[in-house]
């Protein structure tokens, strides 16, 4: 299955559309609004530098990050967040990304409302800037040779969009698939719901809880550079360059059924007590 999810983010919104037009010229009036706007020197981002083919977006469900955590005490989950919410958007294989790009709070401003509902920190050692600083640090810098990424402000504007339109949480619920402390499912009753609005190169992942059971966590969404579906090369992981696909989850396995536990702010670590 290949297609492509890029008309239907158009759409949405001619923001996007901006994002990835080729060709955007540099203005050199303004040093600010260059780097805001990505339009940094060629040293910096020389194609050379963009040795990836796919990405991968992620999302994860709250009530199965904390699931992942060692211990109850790390975890904490914001009271308004009640959906799934983005862990990242990461090159796959990249490698000699420039780290001399520094992120600041007012790069990513005026998106903070929509970044603090879609992509909360899930840590209580750690602010949500704190992790979007570390995201694009990690993977928005390798992703950043690409036009439609090239600033902070345009990577997380196409993550949000990206969020927008994967909505994973009303997919599962139209199919009867939502969360409960009692009720198993299986991967392919979840991946039916799923292949037809993220492909078939994605990936449902799960999480051992402290009982050792399968919880769900993540799905993640294998992208090419131009966000459509059907990304098949697998990118070098030899080098510098972070992980490809970091996580601590694995593919949910196929003969074992797994828990889709709801969201407890309150005892985010134990939402079933």
């Amino acid at each position: 299955m290949s297609c492509s999810v890029l008309p239907l983010l158009l759409a949405l919104s001619p923001v996007l559309s901006f994002l990835l037009l080729p060709g955007v010229s540099a203005s050199q009036e303004v040093l600010w609004e260059n780097y805001k706007h990505g339009r940094l020197s060629s040293e910096l981002l020389d194609e050379h530098n963009c040795n990836w083919k796919c990405l991968m977006f992620t999302l994860q469900w709250p009530g199965g990050f904390c699931q992942s955590l060692s211990n109850e005490t790390y975890c904490k989950v914001p009271p308004n967040i009640n959906d799934w919410t983005i862990h990242g958007l990461w090159p796959d294989g990249a490698q000699r990304c420039c780290s001399c790009w520094q992120m600041f709070q007012s790069d990513v401003q005026e998106l903070k409302q929509n970044l603090t509902e879609y992509w909360p920190s899930l840590l209580k050692s750690r602010s949500s800037f704190q992790f979007w600083k570390e995201e694009w640090n990690k993977h928005g810098v390798c992703a950043a040779c690409v036009e439609g990424f090239n600033s902070p402000l345009k990577y997380f504007q196409v993550c949000l969009k990206l969020r927008q339109h994967f909505d994973i949480y009303s997919w599962l619920e139209a199919a009867g698939i939502t969360p409960s402390c009692e009720r198993l499912y299986k991967v392919v009753e979840v991946n039916d719901v799923l292949a037809p609005h993220l492909g078939d190169k994605h990936e449902i992942q799960c999480v051992k809880d402290q009982k050792s059971r399968e919880v769900l966590y993540q799905v993640k969404v294998r992208l090419t550079q131009n966000l459509t579906f059907g990304c098949d090369h697998h990118g070098n992981t030899a080098g510098s360059g972070p992980e490809p696909l970091p996580s601590t989850g694995h593919p949910c396995p196929p003969d074992v059924p797994f828990y889709y536990l709801p969201i407890n702010p309150q005892q985010p670590w134990r939402p079933c007590s």
